[in-house]
């Protein structure tokens, strides 16, 4: 076989094996067997042939890149049929999700109080924290988890009907920003030695605690849309991806089943996207709601924190969304778990709290375990931002006073 192949084709698998890394996932790529990739390479190597090597047979050369241009294409093209056709025969839902409901575009009526957002984010469903490890300020596991998620909608329906003026407010709906990293996953080895739930376990147990939380959410304000993009850690690779991120990550699998549990609901809406970002917007007020890990920045200061890398993130985003005609007014994300409003930027804080990580490698700055909740009006835009908290204050320091002063 390798005495009828050409030059140019023995340079081209070089290359693919250069950038594939073995001559296994070269043989994937390209349809054929690992012994005949294995022989071609030996041949090329034989006749002195490198991947950057040039060929002389200009006919060849393109001969050959337009063959592998149309196995690219297959490639692309089968993944996409399998994305789409997962969301249609496994999950039975359309092979995309529609467009957002129009209750949240129209203008609404004058002297309305707006809409409620809130954003669900950063649960890390499965990992356990252990409150001595943590000055006893913290601890995490299934129970608190689900507590903290039974408290988490009622107090948001008592924050909003009952802490915003009249008891009666009506609220033409409310959204409910799924920003990633809803599970743990056992992408580090400390994860998998020290999570409570395997992912397959807590993939299971959150769609029932998520679908639970939507529900009653939807009995309290009537109508619920979800925007819903994936985090770093459900992820099913051992590296981050750029490629197919969201269809490799275990979160969309807990989206999709989420949408298809209410697939038959008029009052349950998903925004499901096939990339890391989701374009919504709440009367004319333009969202864009990402993770926060793919920001283009990296690190932060020991001063000053994280805020520095999620501003230039922010700019970055800016920047790069509007020129391809996605401006937005503001981002929405997750990831630092901590919480920060500034004019167009809400960074929702963490469920799981304080954890290990943020003690003995980060030296981070104590934050209360909460979620952002805050208010989109037609007329003003967002109009108010409140912290949903998740637990009362907790300090090593068990003092029984009420007030106390230094004697």
């Amino acid at each position: 076989m390798t005495d009828r192949m050409t030059e140019a084709e023995m340079v081209q698998r070089l290359q693919l094996l250069r950038e594939h890394g073995s001559s296994q996932a070269v043989a994937r790529f390209l349809g054929l067997s690992g012994a005949s990739i294995r022989a071609s390479i030996l041949a090329a190597k034989a006749l002195g042939l490198t991947a950057d090597t040039k060929i002389v047979d200009e006919a060849a050369r393109l001969k050959q890149k337009l063959k592998l241009a149309e196995t690219t294409i297959k490639h692309i093209q089968r993944d996409n049929d399998t994305a789409e056709s997962i969301r249609k025969t496994i999950y039975g839902l359309a092979e995309r999700s529609p467009e957002p409901p129009e209750w949240i575009l129209r203008d609404g009526k004058a002297g309305s109080r707006g809409a409620p957002i809130t954003c669900w984010s950063d649960w890390h469903y499965g990992e356990t924290i252990s409150a001595e490890e943590v000055g006893g300020v913290n601890s995490y596991n299934v129970k608190i988890a689900k507590a903290r998620a039974k408290r988490l909608v009622e107090t948001t329906a008592d924050l909003c009907f009952n802490h915003m003026g009249r008891a009666k407010a009506k609220y033409p709906g409310i959204v409910i920003c799924l920003g990633g990293d809803m599970i743990g996953g056992d992408i580090h080895e400390e994860l998998a030695k020290t999570n409570e739930r395997t992912t397959q376990e807590s993939i299971n147990d959150l769609t029932d605690i998520l679908g639970a939380g939507i529900d009653a959410m939807a009995g309290k304000f009537g109508r619920v849309f979800l925007p819903c993009v994936v985090g770093n850690h459900g992820r099913s690779t051992h590296k981050p991806a750029m490629k197919k991120r969201v269809y490799t990550s275990h979160e969309w699998n807990i989206y999709c089943n989420l949408e298809r549990y209410f697939r038959k609901s008029k009052h349950v809406q998903f925004l499901i996207p096939g990339e890391s970002d989701a374009f919504f917007n709440v009367f004319g007020h333009r969202y864009i709601l990402t993770h926060g890990d793919s920001l283009g920045v990296k690190g932060g200061d020991g001063i000053i924190g994280s805020i520095g890398p999620i501003i230039r993130g922010t700019l970055k985003l800016h920047r790069s969304e509007a020129q391809i005609g996605r401006d937005f007014d503001t981002v929405v994300m997750g990831h630092w778990h901590q919480y920060i409003t500034l004019p167009g930027l809400v960074v929702n804080n963490s469920f799981k709290g304080y954890d290990e990580f943020a003690k003995n490698a980060l030296r981070a700055t104590y934050s209360r375990p909460s979620q952002a909740l805050w208010f989109s009006h037609p007329e003003h835009g967002i109009t108010e931002h409140r912290q949903v908290w998740l637990e009362g204050l907790q300090s090593a320091d068990k003092a029984s006073e009420w007030v106390g002063w230094q004697k």
